[in-house]
């Protein structure tokens, strides 16, 4: 789950990074008036859940608070990526000295989090490390042990910074590892941290990302930053049905139904269990299938949650068929899941022998369900046809 800059940048105030005088604007007079009360120039940048917004036109520079209203209004049309601006971020210019990368984030392999530090910021930290390696160090974190910030000075000694330098960026690096660690966060990025013309250090950009899996524990942090239960926040704002699934899998707090993501397919996918809804996305991608949605069901939901999540489905534009497949073992009864989207599809006005591609779900009450798809003409199989298998049969009658 993405944060907007503003958002990172209160998380990051909460705990003392330096941080510029900036305000957040959602019209030309509140960029004015964000403006004045900074005073001098001011930088605004466009709000977006994506990069690039340099090279969009989507950041400028102002002089007097009638400028920044003007820039205002000229960035708000910007599209950045595919995304609009949600507001536009006023803040105080800065005479620059020499700019600093520092992220922190997971290593897939080592199963640890990395500390990266670069003595090249402002740019992509990707172009640095391919063009210039000597100037990146990759430093990775304990996660049982408490983090010394022993651990920052040496990640930022390793590129040869020295000094007052050093001893002034040990503790901002410290404290950002901190806030990754403490929040559950994938990653935790300054870029650029600059160092001005008087020496002192300070937080131009910001990014932060959360683990989905964290929203519950950290719920009082959102609630303040005003993030919503419904926002999904992966790299984009969400769609109306994205929302729309976050909200029928928070209807019950019986199993999962739903952490769906709008794909332009027309093939629904009803799919879940232990890593089956990766697997079987990508199944049906392989044998040429067009998902119109990735999800996630399981841990046995209710019937009405399971249809609901049918019916939303089944809603979206351009859907012809869905698929119904979990993983090879399931806790979850099949019965429930059959009565389900059987109920989901009635609801629709679709006929489920015609609209349920196939159904592949291995598990408890396996007869009882089989008998209800039968009732109804729907096709379906047991374990012994692999997932990969069950997939391909359903991308075949999409054709």
């Amino acid at each position: 789950m993405r944060f907007y800059e503003y958002e990172s940048k209160e998380l990051f105030a909460r705990h003392g990074l330096p941080l510029g005088q900036r305000a957040v604007a959602e019209s030309a007079d509140q960029a004015r008036q964000a403006a004045a009360d900074i005073g001098g120039s001011v930088v605004l940048k466009s709000q977006v859940l994506s990069g690039g917004r340099m090279k969009a036109g989507a950041v400028k520079f102002a002089d007097t608070p009638d400028e920044a209203a003007a820039h205002f209004d000229a960035i708000m049309p910007i599209v950045v990526n595919g995304q609009n601006a949600r507001s536009v971020l006023v803040e105080s210019k800065s005479p620059i000295a020499k700019e600093y990368y520092v992220g922190i984030t997971w290593d897939g392999r080592r199963k640890l989090p990395v500390l990266i530090f670069s003595d090249m910021g402002g740019i992509d930290i990707e172009e640095v490390a391919e063009t210039h390696p000597e100037h990146v160090s990759k430093t990775h974190i304990s996660t049982i042990l408490p983090f010394s910030p022993r651990v920052a000075k040496e990640a930022i000694g390793a590129v040869g910074v020295t000094g007052s330098e050093l001893n002034r960026l040990t503790p901002i690096i410290s404290t950002l590892v901190e806030i990754f660690l403490h929040y559950d966060l994938t990653l935790a990025e300054i870029n650029p941290l600059a160092q001005l013309e008087n020496g002192k250090f300070i937080v131009l950009d910001g990014h932060v990302d959360m683990e989905a899996e964290a929203r519950d524990k950290h719920k009082a942090l959102l609630d303040d930053l005003g993030i919503q239960p419904e926002e999904t926040r992966q790299a984009r704002p969400p769609t109306d049905f994205e929302i729309k699934g976050a909200q029928v899998d928070a209807s019950d707090h019986r199993g999962v139904a739903g952490n769906v993501v709008g794909f332009d397919g027309n093939l629904g996918l009803v799919i879940g269990a232990g890593g089956g809804s990766l697997t079987l996305f990508d199944a049906v991608r392989k044998h040429g299938g067009k998902p119109a949605n990735y999800c996630e069901i399981g841990g046995n939901p209710s019937v009405k949650k399971a249809k609901e999540l049918t019916k939303l489905i089944l809603s979206k534009p351009g859907v012809e068929k869905i698929a119904v497949m979990m993983n090879v073992v399931s806790n979850t009864r099949v019965d429930i899941v059959a009565r389900a989207v059987i109920k989901g599809c009635i609801e629709s006005g679709r006929d489920p022998a015609e609209t349920i591609a196939i159904f592949r779900i291995p598990g408890s009450w396996e007869d009882e369900g089989f008998k209800i798809l039968k009732k109804y003409n729907v096709e379906f199989c047991d374990r012994s046809v692999s997932m990969y298998e069950a997939a391909g049969r359903a991308v075949a009658k999409m054709s």
